[in-house]
């Protein structure tokens, strides 16, 4: 069992000093508290004694009726009740997955970075996680070919694969249509399935939605994973499976052995609250819209602050951006400089099971205001101007020297007219002291 990096960075970037850009904290702040006493006070009237009682390990039918209509909304119409299992979290679901279908030295499937939070889960599980780069369409699905090919000639199936299509976590990415229809052929074609983790999806803003990859497998071979953290609240706690039932079944036994039920208050209240007219599509439209605005800040003070050397995504919805610096730069050392200026972000490394990652970081721009972004990209590029500056001087790389000025022509003396005069080196081409062989 591993910790989670996100989770090891929570205590320190509680304090109140910290500019914390690491965590990957939608804005509860934003929440009305008059409309979740307005809700808690609803639950109280109808339904308190169903709300302090166990519930189905599966769900109540209400919240799967509320997830029903949030996956509609994204264009998966016509789900089952009974093809749905409700969570503690999205991260429940990512845990049930590989207790169902890992043993150790299983191979899993991921993309290249993939969801911090999910490496805690591969590792515990002993699965042999194999990483597919992506690019600006998400993974690259010929190299996922290649890779299946070559571990079939090695007579090695894996056991499912990991992807996040939507706002890639921590890459920043989508998935384009392309890949996410030859990924669901492949699947098919392999009998292959397909953990889709979807928690982003609703959160666009810019640009047309793309179906979901259970919309285009019609929950044959894809595992939907969802949650109400992103779109709700994440102190609610309740994810959402939608598998095929084979799966789903054994994934419901392992969630009795786990927690029994999620809890039936939350689950409630979900319910209470979607069931007010218009109102979860009019806070998820206020979200979008403070978020577009805080990932155009923070991708402006980028620009202003971050060197040219620096290169990052630029997210057409979700929580975080994903930036790469020269690859002299460990930003798992450049954190601990970091948290001395009291800024945080996710190192890179934290986002691989195979020890890259160490030049790129992650950022979060939904949590912290405007100001605070601004101030946060501000105190990294200090940091990393330091290292860049700190690597140009021990290279000279970056170190420009001035054209000196030719000397006026002496008077030669007679003695030494036949010795050759040569031009004195420069600073970065001094010897370094040592004896050449």
């Amino acid at each position: 069992m591993t910790s989670s990096a996100m989770r090891d960075l929570m205590a320190i970037t509680e304090r109140p000093e910290v500019i914390s850009l690491a965590g990957g904290l939608p804005d509860t702040s934003t929440f009305p508290p008059e409309l979740f006493a307005k809700v808690t006070a609803q639950m109280a009237a109808k339904v308190t004694a169903k709300a302090l009682q166990y519930a189905p390990t599966e769900g109540m039918a209400a919240t799967k009726d509320v997830i029903a209509e949030v996956m509609a909304a994204e264009g998966t119409e016509g789900i089952d009740p009974d093809d749905v299992l409700v969570t503690t979290g999205g991260q429940q679901v990512i845990d049930l997955v590989c207790k169902t279908l890992v043993d150790p030295g299983d191979i899993v499937i991921a993309e290249a970075p993939t969801y911090p939070g999910a490496v805690p889960s591969f590792s515990a599980y002993q699965a042999d996680v194999v990483q597919i780069d992506m690019d600006e369409d998400g993974m690259k699905i010929d190299l996922l070919e290649e890779t299946l090919d070559r571990l079939e000639a090695e007579g090695r199936r894996p056991k499912f694969i990991y992807t996040i299509p939507n706002f890639h976590n921590p890459g920043g990415v989508t998935m384009s249509l392309p890949r996410r229809q030859r990924l669901v052929s492949i699947a098919r074609e392999r009998e292959l399935l397909v953990l889709e983790d979807n928690p982003y999806g609703l959160l666009r803003y810019e640009g047309e939605a793309l179906p979901t990859l259970r919309s285009l497998d019609g929950g044959d071979f894809v595992i939907y994973l969802g949650t109400f953290s992103k779109i709700l609240a994440p102190g609610l706690r309740i994810g959402w499976a939608v598998a095929p039932r084979p799966v789903l079944q054994k994934m419901n036994v392992g969630k009795q052995g786990a927690d029994l039920n999620s809890s039936s208050m939350t689950q409630l209240f979900a319910a209470e609250y979607f069931s007010i007219p218009g109102q979860w599509r009019a806070y998820l439209d206020s979200l979008c819209e403070l978020y577009r605005g805080r990932r155009d800040v923070m991708l402006e003070a980028l620009a202003e602050h971050f060197p040219p050397e620096a290169t990052w995504s630029t997210p057409h919805g979700g929580l975080f951006l994903w930036v790469t610096l020269p690859d002299y730069i460990d930003t798992t050392d450049l954190l601990a400089r970091a948290l001395q200026e009291n800024v945080a972000f996710v190192p890179g490394r934290a986002a691989f099971l195979d020890g890259r990652g160490g030049s790129s970081m992650r950022l979060n721009f939904s949590m912290v205001g405007d100001a605070d972004i601004r101030e946060g990209v501000r105190r990294i590029g200090e940091v990393i101007r330091e290292q860049v500056d700190f690597y140009g001087t021990l290279t000279g790389s970056h170190r420009t020297v001035a054209p000196q000025a030719e000397p006026a022509p002496a008077e030669v003396d007679p003695v030494l007219a036949d010795v050759l005069h040569l031009p004195p080196r420069r600073a970065d081409e001094q010897d370094t002291g040592r004896g050449s062989a």
